[in-house]
């Protein structure tokens, strides 16, 4: 068991798919900030801190509304695409660090971001870095957006040819925290919770993109990676209206003080 998740944690998991991630996966609705601001007092005076920021997308989001962001990234493909995708911005710096070890000095953020990234982290560790390196008043806000997983064919499509497919499809989708988890992981600091929808619409080529980017699914060479795409081809050809799919989400954020 413990071999199982040192490997579903690997901060070298994502290494070979950047391309990917960068071009196909999804950015996060507006209303997430709006949320953020008028329902916890978030404003862009605040520092952030995006723990797991991958590429920067999340850190994107801060930026663009004129916060200083620090992206802390373990993985070097990954943070290399961020500084390279967000330098030109002048609040914008990374740093080569974990939910556990960030680097960041004690009490120097106020809000502490996590997108996509906590089912990868020890959760109690994350709790006491993220405590360390907040400021009395700060927050820190999770999120997901996770995949609709029916309501279209195309989308009961994708998640029949997930599990047909993907390596460790399985193990990963059981990683991911349902809403009394995360409640319970806030504790008494728990302070509100929304919910938002959001899609995508992808061509074929887009749709190839965003599945390569998951790390569940089977790279060129392994055995199942030709069967999956003529799968996708065959899925996007009987579902896609005017050349394109709906890949739909639920945006789910949960924010909070440390407990």
């Amino acid at each position: 068991m413990a071999d199982e998740k040192a490997s579903l944690q690997s901060t070298a998991r994502f290494g070979d798919r950047v391309d990917d991630y960068v071009r196909y996966r999804p950015d996060y609705p507006p209303a997430l900030l709006d949320w953020l601001q008028r329902e916890q007092g978030v404003d862009n005076s605040w520092r952030v801190a995006d723990m797991g920021a991958g590429t920067g997308i999340s850190s994107k989001l801060f930026l663009d509304a004129g916060h200083r962001v620090t992206a802390v990234e373990p993985n070097a493909p990954m943070r290399a695409a961020a500084e390279h995708w967000l330098q030109a911005y002048p609040g914008f710096d990374a740093l080569d660090g974990s939910a556990d070890a960030s680097g960041l000095p004690d009490a120097s953020v106020d809000l502490v971001a996590v997108a996509q990234a906590f089912h990868w982290f020890d959760e109690e560790a994350a709790r006491r870095e993220f405590a360390r390196i907040l400021r009395p008043r700060g927050l820190v806000a999770i999120w997901w957006n996770s995949r609709r997983l029916a309501g279209t064919p195309f989308l009961e499509g994708y998640e029949a040819l997930l599990n047909t497919y993907g390596t460790d499809y399985a193990k990963v989708v059981e990683r991911y925290a349902d809403d009394a988890h995360m409640r319970a992981w806030f504790g008494t600091g728990f302070r509100g919770a929304a919910r938002f929808e959001h899609a995508q619409r992808l061509d074929f080529e887009a749709l190839r993109g965003r599945l390569m980017s998951s790390s569940y699914a089977p790279k060129p060479g392994h055995p199942r990676h030709e069967p999956m795409l003529r799968a996708l081809r065959e899925l996007f050809h009987d579902c896609a209206e005017d050349g394109a799919v709906s890949f739909d989400y639920h945006t789910r954020i949960f924010a909070g003080q440390p407990a």
